[in-house]
């Protein structure tokens, strides 16, 4: 049977989170964020049919969300995936309400990301899919812009994008964006939700999001300042913020801890240098080492970098020495306390040890 088109990112044993595209776009809408949330999840994008690459053919005249969201639990299914997270933007937003409306024990959380219950007056969009039938989506792709980007910000790709959808499959999700409205079964949404406006979003303005924020119980809504409708797009930090917080639970998740400890500046690099052969350890360190034992309060920060420096010092991990008197420092402990430290490990671990210890972290102090 013929599916989305999909890529792939992060663990296979990491929770599953699938992305959803606005109309128009591809999985290209997420790669701001995307490679950074393969970090504690296995990242599924999909295109819609007609875009990118999933065929046209998956889509007919008269289609409905519902039907578009058939087609990602068909997805799901195809990669034995039973219950997932799910984040979407625009369209894809809306087919991640049905989906949690339709199928509430699939979904684990739900992000909507400049979208809403409903898209305005059905007739407009009902011409749109007309004039595109008739002539195209050049016309529509000119106006792309001012739609989805504030003054002065632009995407070459997705233009591109826009411009090479498949006329007849972008029409189809027209027809079904005039014929949803989801707001009598808002209240039936039971996954925690996560809600996205961008302040400067002319197509899905924040009161749309509000609306959902009002019927959708123990949600949560973020407003993105100076950002329009593919806020995913033109602010992909301050939505991986709330992405991240939202996907991955408290405050003082594995991700959180390991940034707060080591610096965005490392964990960034980390994660540029993350290929598909060490997702798994990756997400494994994520987890097990920043979000089990890194966030029992049995010992404090402080604590927790004193016991880590000893071990590194006995197991002469020299790199990753340097890592942690960096991190030790940022835990509030003072160079004369790391000093104390390494002493001590002259006398318990042996002074070579401590000797090259010491140089490592004289280092690392010197540097400011």
């Amino acid at each position: 049977m013929t599916s989305l088109h999909h890529t792939t990112e992060g663990a296979p044993t990491a929770p599953p989170l699938l992305l959803g595209p606005s109309l128009g776009t591809s999985t290209a809408l997420w790669d701001g964020v995307a490679p950074e949330l393969s970090a504690t999840h296995r990242v599924i994008r999909f295109d819609l049919p007609g875009h990118g690459r999933s065929p046209a053919s998956l889509i007919e005249p008269g289609a409905s969300i519902g039907d578009l969201a058939e087609l990602v639990v068909g997805l799901a299914d195809s990669l034995g995936i039973e219950r997932f997270s799910y984040a979407g933007v625009s369209i894809g937003g809306a087919i991640g309400l049905q989906l949690a409306a339709r199928h509430p024990a699939r979904v684990e959380r739900l992000a909507v990301l400049c979208s809403s219950a409903h898209f305005g007056d059905p007739q407009r969009w009902l011409d749109r899919a007309a004039l595109v039938r008739r002539e195209g989506l050049d016309s529509v792709a000119k106006s792309a812009p001012e739609r989805w980007f504030t003054s002065g910000y632009t995407s070459a790709r997705l233009l591109d994008d826009h411009r090479s959808a498949d006329p007849r499959a972008y029409a189809a999700c027209c027809d079904a964006l005039a014929s949803y409205d989801l707001r009598d079964r808002l209240a039936a949404i039971t996954a925690p939700t996560l809600l996205v406006a961008g302040r400067e979003d002319p197509a899905t303005p924040p009161a749309h999001l509000r609306e959902l924020a009002d019927a959708i119980g123990g949600s949560t809504l973020v407003e993105i300042p100076g950002a329009s409708h593919l806020a995913v797009a033109e602010a992909p930090l301050p939505v991986l913020a709330a992405l991240r917080a939202h996907l991955d639970g408290p405050a003082d998740s594995g991700m959180a801890v390991r940034r707060e400890v080591l610096g965005d500046a490392h964990v960034d690099r980390a994660q540029q240098r993350q290929t598909a052969f060490t997702a798994r350890f990756q997400d494994f360190i994520t987890r097990y080492a920043w979000g089990e034992v890194w966030t029992d309060d049995t010992l404090s920060r402080r604590e927790h970098s004193i016991v880590t420096l000893t071990a590194l010092v006995a197991g002469g991990h020299l790199d990753e020495l340097a890592m942690h008197v960096r991190a030790a420092r940022r835990n509030g402990l003072t160079p004369d306390e790391i000093g104390a430290v390494l002493l001590q490990c002259a006398v318990y671990v042996g002074v070579p040890a401590a000797n090259a210890a010491f140089a490592v972290a004289q280092r690392v102090l010197d540097e400011g």
